[in-house]
């Protein structure tokens, strides 16, 4: 019964039964084939609930990756327009992506200003910098180079070279978390920032760089979504940000910092990503998303709330003794 008390055992049960319930009546649903689409659907969402994750362990929040990922991709439509290779283009929206994190890190650090505020600010700044750099206009499939488009879309070994991005990426970063000193820093400086000072740790700096690394993984993402989807627009990935929070929030990332892991993490997000590509299946519309995600947040956060709460009765019967 010890297994049933982790978090990350829980989300995995809730997966393989949700799973089941849907086959129970579309058996096509659990084909080796389908599954392998339905994670490959989840990989952009994994990859951003990495740096969302990252984030929030810092008592921050990053409401801005969604529109992040809008302006790379769209700068990396119009590069890949004006015949730039490739490994450039990479290079380029992971750098804009990592800059464009490091400026909400820098308001946060240097300024002081709440990490909501900062981000919902500069989500609004990105959206309507693709406005200017494109009046509006759409870069559609005709106006992307083959190779391009391809890179996300290669099968290797039965999975989208997408999908091993996203394997790999989690692999990194749960190496990252768990064994360098910056990846203790993110936990400490959530967990406890008057102590993490005494450790000697920057609390500041440790966000700022928790925000970079989130933005870069926008940045690469946005690549990735464009390429795969073959369009570049305004308003693409427009309300992602709300899957993002809540992959993580199910996944049982503190929302006050300081605690949970990328296993997590990935978990929210895979089961996310079921429920968005069953709800076509079982006959729901695709709409009713926004809500089940929204849903979701405000469960997992009353369950984190009701598990992390402290027992009234036992603190009155140590006061005695």
């Amino acid at each position: 019964m010890t297994v049933l008390k982790s978090r990350e055992a829980l989300l995995a049960l809730a997966i393989l039964v949700s799973v089941g319930i849907i086959a129970m009546r579309f058996p096509a649903f659990v084909a080796p084939g389908n599954l392998a689409n339905v994670f490959n659907d989840t990989a952009p969402l994994m990859l951003l609930a990495i740096g969302q994750m990252i984030v929030i362990l810092t008592k921050c929040i990053d409401l801005s990756v969604a529109a992040n990922l809008a302006l790379t991709g769209m700068v990396a439509a119009l590069m890949n327009g004006a015949g730039v290779p490739l490994p450039l283009i990479l290079c380029a929206v992971i750098v804009l992506g990592g800059v464009l994190g490091a400026v909400n890190g820098v308001l946060v650090w240097k300024l002081g200003i709440p990490s909501i505020v900062v981000t919902l600010g500069t989500m609004t700044i990105y959206r309507g910098t693709i406005f200017i750099m494109t009046e509006g206009k759409w870069v559609n499939a005709h106006e992307m180079t083959e190779g391009f488009k391809a890179l996300p879309r290669l099968v290797f070994l039965g999975l989208p070279v997408m999908s091993w991005i996203a394997i790999a990426t989690i692999l990194i970063f749960a190496v990252v978390l768990t064994r360098t000193a910056l990846g203790r820093a993110f936990y400490a400086v959530g967990g406890n920032p008057h102590a993490a000072v005494y450790a000697g740790i920057d609390v500041g700096r440790t966000q700022f760089w928790a925000f970079v690394i989130s933005g870069a993984l926008a940045g690469f993402t946005g690549y990735l979504w464009v390429a795969r989807y073959a369009v570049a627009y305004v308003d693409v990935a427009g309300g992602f940000e709300l899957d993002v929070v809540a992959a993580c929030v199910i996944g049982g990332i503190a929302i006050a910092g300081g605690a949970g892991s990328i296993w997590g993490a990935m978990l929210g997000a895979i089961f996310l990503g079921v429920i968005k590509n069953a709800l076509p299946v079982v006959g729901i519309s695709p709409f009713w998303q926004m809500a089940i995600s929204g849903t979701a947040i405000i469960l997992a956060v009353a369950f984190n709330a009701a598990q992390s709460r402290p027992k009234g009765r036992l603190i009155l019967r140590e006061a005695a003794q």
